[in-house]
C-alpha cells in the first residue's frame, strides 16, 4: 500500500455541520435525544412523584407496600427475560459465521468500496497504532474509503496524524467545535461524503481482525435486503491487565458471544455496540444515521432500525479493544452507557402505542426491560442490597409491614434466583468460552455489581444537570499496567 505524508486535511463546512447536529431532530424530532423528555413524559412523571409523596403522607405503609409490589414486579419480569435468555444461550446463539476461503473467495476487483469511520478524540496515544493496525486490514486498498475523524481543535492528535505517513485512502476530516461534542456528531459528517457500498466504524483503540472486512461483504451478499446491519463481536486485547479488566472482559464475553446473538434471533430489537458495526451505507442514510445528542448513539441507532423494518445479525468475527483499567476512568465509561441506554428509552417510548405496534409485543416488551429495565435496575440495586441488609440484620417492624406474605415470598424469589442465575452464568460462560483466564473475575463479580450500581446513580444525576455531556474514555493506559485492582 502506497503512503503520503503531509496530506491536507478536509475541513467540514458550516452546512455539514448543522446538518450532522440538527438533521434528524428536524427531520423525526420525536426520534431525536435533543429534549431530555416532552411535555407529556414531564407531567406523567410529575403526578408520579407528586402522587407517591401523597399517598406516603396519607398512608405510609399502604404507600410503601405499593412501592414493594411495583419494584418486585419489574425483578421479576427481568427475573424471567434472563432465564429466557440464558436457557438460550446454552444452545449454539444464532451467529453469521463466514469462513477463511469464503471470505477470501471474491477477486479484489469484484469487491465493493468499503467505508471506515474512525473517530478519535484526544487519542494521540494510540492514534498511530490504530493507523497500523488498518493497514493489516485484508481489503484492497484502492476499495478502501477511510475517513479519519478529528476535531480540529485537538492539537495533540492532530500533531500525531501530521507527521505520520498515511496511506492514500485515507482521508483526515477535521471536525469544528461545536455542541454537542459527541462522537455521532462526527460520524454524521464522516457519512456525508461516505464512497462505500457499506460502512464501519472503528474506534481509536480498535484492533479488528484482518479478515473482517471481506467477512462482511460474504455475509451481506447472503443475506436479505432487511439485513442492514451487522454486529462484529466485540473483546479485550488486555483482559488479564488487573481484575476491572477481567470483569469487563468477562461481560464482553457473555455480552457479545451469547446475549446479543440471542437478541439478534428473537423478534427483539438489537441494541448495537459503538464500534465494529457494519452497514449498508444507503439504509443509513435512509433513517437518519446517528443522534449527536444521544451519548449511546449505536443503541439508539439499533432501536431505530428495528423500528424502520430493518434487522441487525451477529457476525463471528472479532474486534480487540482497550479495556478500562483504572476505576475511575470506567465509572465515567459505564455512566455515559447507562446514561444513553435511559435517553433511548425516554426517546422511543414517547409514543409507546406506535412503539408497541412497531416493534410487536414481543419486540416492545423486549425493548423496555433491555434498555428500561436494565436502568432501572442498576441505580435500584443498591437500595435493594441495602434494604436486604437491614432487614436480615434489625427486622425493622415498618419494613417488615411494607412486605406482607404476598409480596415477601416473590421478593425472595427474585434476589435469591435472580443473583444465582447472573452469578451463575458469569462462571458458565468462562467455560463455554474456554476462557478459565476469567473464572476469577466470575467468581467476585457481586463486587462489579456494585461498581455498575453507583455508576448507574451517577448516570441519572448526569441525565438531570448534564444530559449531553459526552465523558471521554482515556485509552493508552493498557501500555504502562498499573498494579492490580
Amino acid at each position: 500500500m502506497t503512503a503520503a505524508e503531509g496530506v491536507e486535511p478536509t475541513v467540514a463546512d458550516q452546512r455539514a455541520l448543522d446538518e450532522s447536529i440538527h438533521a434528524l431532530r428536524l427531520r423525526s424530532p420525536d426520534l431525536s435525544a435533543s429534549r431530555v423528555v416532552t411535555v407529556s413524559q414531564a407531567l406523567f412523571l410529575a403526578i408520579l412523584v407528586v402522587g407517591g409523596g401523597l399517598g406516603f403522607a396519607v398512608d405510609p405503609l399502604a404507600a410503601g407496600t405499593a412501592l414493594a409490589a411495583a419494584v418486585t414486579l419489574l425483578y421479576f419480569a427481568m427475573l424471567v427475560r434472563n432465564g429466557m435468555v440464558f436457557r438460550r444461550m446454552l444452545h449454539n446463539p444464532s451467529l453469521v459465521e463466514v469462513g477463511d476461503g469464503e471470505a477470501r473467495a471474491a477477486l479484489d476487483a469484484t469487491l465493493p468500496v468499503y467505508t471506515v469511520l474512525i473517530p478519535a478524540f484526544h487519542e494521540p496515544e494510540v492514534i498511530s497504532s490504530t493507523l497500523a493496525w488498518l493497514g493489516r486490514m485484508d481489503y484492497p486498498a484502492e476499495r478502501l474509503d477511510v475517513k479519519l475523524l478529528l476535531e480540529a481543535d485537538d492539537v495533540e492528535t492532530r500533531r500525531v496524524v501530521a507527521t505520520t505517513a498515511l496511506p492514500r485512502y485515507v482521508e483526515v476530516v477535521l471536525v469544528p467545535p461545536a455542541a454537542p461534542r459527541t462522537k455521532p456528531k462526527a460520524l454524521n459528517i464522516g457519512l456525508r461524503t461516505a464512497r462505500g457500498d457499506y460502512l464501519t466504524i472503528y474506534d481509536a483503540e480498535d484492533r479488528p481482525e484482518p479478515l473482517q472486512l471481506r467477512r462482511a461483504v460474504a455475509a451481506f451478499a447472503r443475506s436479505d435486503d432487511h439485513v442492514s446491519c451487522l454486529q462484529a463481536k466485540l473483546g479485550y486485547h488486555n483482559a488479564g491487565q488487573n481484575l476491572l479488566t477481567s470483569w469487563f472482559a468477562l461481560e464482553y464475553v457473555t455480552w457479545f458471544g451469547f446475549i446479543l446473538p440471542v437478541i439478534a434471533a428473537g423478534r427483539t430489537p438489537v441494541p448495537l455496540g459503538g464500534t465494529s458495526t457494519h452497514f449498508r451505507t444507503e439504509v443509513l442514510r435512509q433513517v437518519g444515521a446517528w443522534d449527536p445528542h444521544n451519548v449511546t448513539e449505536d443503541c439508539d441507532l439499533g432501536i431505530r432500525l428495528y423500528r424502520l423494518g430493518y434487522r441487525t445479525r451477529l457476525l463471528d468475527s472479532i474486534t480487540y479493544e482497550e479495556a478500562n483499567s483504572d476505576v475511575i476512568n470506567w465509572v465515567r465509561q459505564r455512566s455515559r452507557w447507562v446514561k444513553g441506554y435511559a435517553q433511548t428509552w425516554l426517546v422511543h417510548m414517547r409514543r409507546p402505542i406506535r412503539l408497541w405496534r412497531q416493534l410487536g409485543t414481543r419486540g416492545f416488551a423486549g425493548f423496555n426491560l433491555l434498555v428500561g429495565g436494565s436502568v432501572a435496575t442498576s441505580v435500584l440495586n443498591l437500595a435493594m442490597w441495602a434494604v436486604m441488609v437491614v432487614w436480615f440484620l434489625f427486622h425493622p417492624a415498618g419494613l417488615q409491614e411494607a412486605f406482607p406474605g404476598w409480596v415477601y415470598y416473590p421478593a425472595m424469589i427474585c434476589m435469591v434466583a435472580g443473583n444465582f442465575l447472573g452469578y451463575y452464568s458469569g462462571i458458565l460462560t468462562a467455560h463455554i468460552a474456554e476462557r478459565p483466564d476469567l473464572l476469577r473475575a466470575a467468581l467476585l463479580v457481586p463486587v462489579y455489581w456494585v461498581l455498575i450500581s453507583m455508576a448507574a446513580c451517577r448516570a441519572v444525576l448526569q441525565l438531570l444537570i448534564s444530559p449531553f455531556t459526552w465523558d471521554k474514555t482515556v485509552h493508552g493506559l493498557d501500555q504502562s499496567v498499573p498494579e492490580a485492582l
